[in-house]
């Protein structure tokens, strides 16, 4: 049994600013640097011949190189935050690329996802984060914008089974196989 889902890696430099950002807020668990990611499809526990033949489906995904920059840092959970992220400036190369992964996800027999795709960088899960200090992080760094970057290539990751987190594995990368510029 793996747990596994595609997502995109970050360039060092774009993943130790986000790094320079974490702390000062009781109850956050901070995510490691080197699991910082953008989910595109999670695919979930599933068995190694289901795990291999998501992998050789995702050598058919069409993906040209496109760029992608963050557009400020918020919560999700609303009332109740649950995760501090980095969010995504919309991008319709993007858009296509998971939309691309998910109709390969359903042609190999996975169920549809049943959440809205909305690409983020999860900084940190909370529990009963103090509400003043995490407001006043938010406004900080709500401005933040980072370089653009490339992305020329997706992974699929695997992650523990039954209960996910890092560190994550890379299983397979799609696309140019070279570093991000």
């Amino acid at each position: 049994m793996m747990r596994l889902f595609t997502g995109l890696e970050l360039p060092p430099d774009i993943a130790l600013d986000l790094n320079f950002m974490q702390g000062g807020i009781m109850g956050a668990r901070w995510i490691d640097r080197e699991s910082f990611h953008i989910t595109l499809r999670f695919i979930g526990d599933i068995d190694d011949a289901a795990g291999r033949d998501v992998a050789d489906a995702l050598n058919d995904a069409d993906h040209r190189p496109f760029t992608l920059s963050i557009k400020g840092i918020d919560v999700f959970g609303g009332n109740k935050p649950h995760a501090i992220i980095a969010r995504i400036e919309e991008n319709s190369d993007l858009s296509r690329l998971q939309a691309a992964q998910e109709r390969i996800c359903q042609s190999v027999g996975l169920e549809p996802e049943g959440r809205k795709f909305i690409p983020h960088i999860t900084l940190a899960r909370l529990r009963e984060a103090d509400p003043r200090a995490l407001c006043s992080f938010i406004e900080s760094h709500a401005l933040y914008r980072s370089r653009p970057f490339i992305v020329d290539h997706f992974v699929l990751f695997s992650a523990k089974p039954l209960r996910g987190g890092g560190p994550y594995t890379v299983e397979g990368a799609y696309g140019r196989s070279s570093a991000y510029a």
